[in-house]
C-alpha cells in the first residue's frame, strides 16, 4: 500500500469561519478591492453557521471577472499580510492531524476553491507540500484578465483536480486522506481511501452518517464530542442548563469565580475531598462558561452521575499505577492549543487519618504541567462536598434536601512557582489551596471512628481509630 497524500479543506475545516472575510480586508487596505459586494455580509454570516451553501459559490465565481485588470503580484503581497490572521484562526487541534501525516511520509495539499493567489501564502506558512485551488487567467504582464485558468476548484472541480495531481504523481486516491466540513466536497471524499469529516455542516453531519465516515473536531481535544447542528461541544451546551437548583440536597457557595481566566490556557487545581467536587468544579466552569479538560482516575469516570460529568467535561482519565505518560501528553497538548485543564494533585480521596490532616500532600503533575507549559495555575480551595457525597456512599445524599450541607468552592489568584523543582512547587500549590479553606481545615482534628469509616470506600473495612 502506498503513502497517499492528504487532502485539507480550508474554511471551516483547518481555520474558523471563512477566510474569504480576513482576505477581502486585506484587499481592501491595499485598494485593490472597492466596498463589500451588497449582501457580502449576510452571506459571510450563513456560511459561518451553517457552512458552505450556493450564494456564496456564486460570489467565489463572480470574483475572477470583478478580479480583471488587478496585478498577481499585488494580490499575493496583500495576501502575505493576511497569513498572520489566519495562522491565528489555524484549529488549535490541526498541527497534529499534520505531524501524524508528515510522520507518515503524506504530503500535506491544501484542496480549496479559494483563488491560488491568496491561498499560496498561507499554506506555505503552514508547511504544506503543494495547493488545489482556483486560479485566476492572467495576460503576459500577470494582470488577471476576468477568466478562471483551468477547473473551478469545488465540488466535483476539486475531486478533478485532486485527481489530476494524484495521477501526476503516481499516487492512488485509495491511499489518500481528505477533510472537509462541507458537504459539496463528498465527490471527493467518496474517491478517496480515508474520507473524514471535520466541523461538519449539518448536511455533512448526514451524510457522513449515512456513508459511515468519521467525525473529526479539530477545535477541541480529540474525543470531546459536539452537538450536531448546533456546533457547540457538550461542554458548552451543558451549561446552559447547569444550575446550582439541579442539587437541591446541596447549597453552594462559589467565590471568586471572576478569577478564572475567560481565555487563554491555565491549569486549574483543587483539592479532593468527595465524588461530588466534580459537580461543583463544573458548577464554577459553567458559571464562567469556560470549557474545561479534568484529569482524574479512571475510576472516577465510571461513578454514576459525577462519570458521567467527567466525560462531558472532556475528561481526561488516569491510570495510576501504569506509568503512561499519554494523560499529561494529552494535558500539555489541551494547554498548548489555550485551554484549560484541571487537576487534583492528591490524586485520590484521602482516607482515614489523611482526610483529617491540615497538611494537604500533592502528586507533582500540575508542577510538571506548568513547567512545560508555562501556563499560570490557578488554586480552588473545596469545602463540604463530604457531606453531600461521603466516600462510604456509593451514591450522594439526594434524600436530604430540608436541611442540605453547605458547600463551598474559593478561586484564588495564581500560584508564584519557580519551576526549578518539582517538589518544591507543587509545595507551593498545596499551600495556596489550603489558604482558601475555611479556618476549620487548619485546626488538628481526632476523628471518630464513625467518622473514619465516612472516608473508605463501601465494603472497605477502615483502619481502627488511634487510641486516645
Amino acid at each position: 500500500m502506498g503513502q497517499g497524500a492528504a487532502f485539507f479543506d480550508l474554511d471551516r475545516t483547518l481555520v474558523a469561519g471563512a477566510s474569504g472575510q480576513v482576505f477581502g480586508r486585506a484587499l481592501r487596505e491595499a485598494g485593490l478591492l472597492g466596498r463589500a459586494v451588497p449582501g457580502e455580509d449576510l452571506i459571510y454570516g450563513v456560511f459561518e453557521r451553517v457552512g458552505e451553501n450556493l450564494p456564496s459559490i456564486a460570489l467565489a465565481r463572480r470574483a475572477a471577472s470583478m478580479a480583471r485588470g488587478t496585478s498577481s503580484a499585488a494580490v499575493q503581497a496583500a495576501a502575505l499580510e493576511a497569513v498572520p490572521e489566519l495562522v491565528g484562526r489555524l484549529q488549535p487541534f490541526a498541527g497534529r492531524l499534520f505531524a501524524e501525516h508528515r510522520l507518515a511520509g503524506r504530503p500535506l495539499v491544501l484542496a480549496t476553491t479559494t483563488p491560488y493567489d491568496l491561498v499560496a501564502p498561507l499554506a506555505a506558512a503552514l508547511g504544506f507540500d503543494d495547493v488545489l485551488a482556483t486560479r485566476y487567467g492572467k495576460d503576459d504582464e500577470g494582470t488577471y484578465d476576468g477568466t478562471i485558468d483551468g477547473p473551478f476548484v469545488w465540488s466535483q472541480g476539486k475531486l478533478a483536480a485532486a485527481r489530476d495531481r494524484a495521477d501526476g504523481r503516481g499516487i492512488d486516491l485509495a491511499d489518500c486522506y481528505a477533510y472537509s466540513d462541507s458537504v459539496f466536497d463528498t465527490p471527493l471524499l467518496a474517491a478517496v481511501g480515508h474520507p473524514v469529516a471535520v466541523n461538519p455542516d449539518p448536511r455533512m453531519v448526514l451524510m457522513a452518517v449515512a456513508r459511515r465516515w468519521p467525525v473529526l473536531h479539530l477545535d477541541v481535544p480529540p474525543g470531546v464530542q459536539q452537538v450536531p447542528v448546533l456546533g457547540q461541544e457538550l461542554q458548552r451546551v451543558a451549561f446552559e442548563f447547569l444550575h446550582p437548583l439541579l442539587f437541591p440536597y446541596a447549597r453552594f457557595t462559589l467565590d471568586g469565580v471572576d478569577r478564572l481566566p475567560v481565555d487563554g490556557a491555565a491549569i486549574i487545581v483543587a483539592n479532593h475531598r468527595s465524588y461530588f467536587d466534580v459537580i461543583t468544579m463544573a458548577l464554577l466552569f459553567a458559571r464562567r462558561k469556560r470549557p474545561v479538560r479534568f484529569l482524574g482516575k479512571r475510576e472516577l469516570f465510571d461513578v454514576p452521575v459525577a462519570g458521567q460529568f467527567l466525560l462531558a467535561m472532556g475528561g481526561i482519565p488516569v491510570d495510576r499505577g501504569s506509568g503512561s505518560g499519554t494523560p499529561l501528553a494529552a494535558a500539555t497538548e489541551a494547554l498548548q492549543a489555550g485551554e484549560v485543564v484541571a487537576i487534583m494533585p492528591e490524586g485520590t480521596i484521602p482516607r482515614g487519618e489523611k482526610f483529617f490532616s491540615t497538611t494537604l500532600q500533592g502528586r507533582p503533575g500540575a508542577a510538571r504541567l506548568a513547567a512545560a507549559t508555562r501556563a499560570p495555575v490557578i488554586p480552588v480551595g473545596l469545602w463540604g462536598t463530604e457531606r453531600v457525597w461521603p466516600r462510604s456512599s456509593r451514591l450522594p445524599h439526594v434524600w436530604n434536601v430540608t436541611s442540605p450541607p453547605r458547600v463551598t468552592a474559593t478561586v484564588g489568584e495564581p500560584v508564584e512557582l519557580k519551576y526549578r523543582s518539582e517538589s518544591a512547587d507543587t509545595k507551593r500549590i498545596m499551600a495556596a489551596i489550603t489558604a482558601l479553606l475555611p479556618d476549620e481545615a487548619r485546626v488538628r482534628h481526632r476523628p471518630t471512628p464513625a467518622e473514619l469509616a465516612l472516608t473508605y470506600p463501601p465494603g472497605h473495612a477502615p483502619d481502627p481509630a488511634p487510641a486516645s
